[in-house]
């Protein structure tokens, strides 16, 4: 299955604009709020959009952050772990080192006592140690049924930890790079996951993004042979999240492509079309998340693909 219909959460306590990240994440922007009133905000925000999921027949498991240690982007908990069918989960080297609390031992008891079931457990934690990072399915977009990854490099996306998963995992690796304009520079994008969005039958991509031609020809033939519809978004659109997407199962197996309410305003009435001849759309207003957090949906949600115990 390329897809799931049940999603981790951490719902946060302490979310504010993460000085550590914002080096190197273009995304994201200062709101003149106080941090508790941000995260009174991102909580809203974040309550309101696990409504719109359950009322659809997602099952959501959230979890409650807690004050310590200080994790203020523990709402995005797809950077540091990975949940795959055959039982194995895959932990990340995180490239800011508060982010690196996140990474908490008794989520896999949470998982367990919802009747999963974990087999293994791949670290690549140690990573860090050498300052290289790999931030999960922000870094990685997995495409289960052909047995393939895509992977941006940056300085969160090393080519050789990358590589490593794929050997670990038993996924083809197609890498490149891909650059937003900041100043009147070409820079890396800090996540695979702002410019591409892969679901069963169609991509959302951003391949203007993508610089260099033969990656951009690789990426885009390798997409095409496996079947996908590609949907191209502008980097405008992008920068309004439209590439940070997730399609998941809602109840009677109804698929949805899940959204921020500022990605889905930004897309074309064909771009509308073209999705919902495969699934509904699905979206929730995630602005304080999204500016100040510079990430949206799809970094929310861990996709949970574990088996029943």
């Amino acid at each position: 299955m390329q897809i799931t219909n049940t999603i981790l959460m951490i719902r946060p306590v302490s979310f504010r604009m993460n000085e550590q990240t914002a080096v190197n994440n273009y995304f994201m922007e200062d709101i003149d709020l106080k941090n508790q009133e941000i995260n009174k905000k991102a909580q809203e925000e974040f309550d309101a959009f696990v409504v719109e999921l359950r009322n659809k027949g997602v099952n959501v498991i959230v979890v409650q952050d807690t004050k310590e240690p200080d994790t203020p982007d523990s709402i995005f908990p797809n950077n540091w772990i990975s949940f795959h069918a055959n039982g194995t989960v895959g932990v990340y080297p995180m490239f800011a080192e508060n982010r690196r609390n996140e990474r908490r031992d008794d989520i896999f008891d949470i998982l367990e006592s919802n009747g999963f079931k974990i087999n293994d457990v791949v670290d690549y934690t140690s990573a860090e140690e050498e300052e290289l990072f790999l931030e999960g399915t922000g870094s990685i977009l997995i495409d289960r049924v052909n047995k393939k990854a895509y992977c941006a490099l940056s300085e969160r996306a090393d080519e050789e930890l990358f590589i490593e998963f794929c050997e670990d995992f038993d996924f083809f690796p197609v890498i490149f790079t891909a650059n937003q304009s900041v100043d009147g520079k070409r820079l890396p994008i800090y996540h695979t996951n702002v410019m591409m969005a892969l679901a069963e039958n169609f991509v959302i991509i951003c391949a203007d993004s993508i610089d260099d031609k033969k990656e951009k020809k690789n990426v885009l033939d390798h997409l095409k042979k496996d079947g996908k519809e590609i949907i191209t978004i502008t980097e405008q659109q992008m920068h309004h999240f439209a590439g940070n997407m997730l399609q998941v199962l809602g109840s009677e197996d109804k698929r949805y492509m899940v959204m921020s309410s500022a990605a889905f305003h930004s897309l074309t009435k064909e771009q509308i079309t073209k999705i919902e001849n495969h699934c509904s759309i699905l979206h929730s207003s995630l602005h304080t998340i999204e500016t100040c957090g510079g990430g949206s949906a799809r970094c929310m949600m861990a996709e949970v693909f574990l088996p029943k115990g």
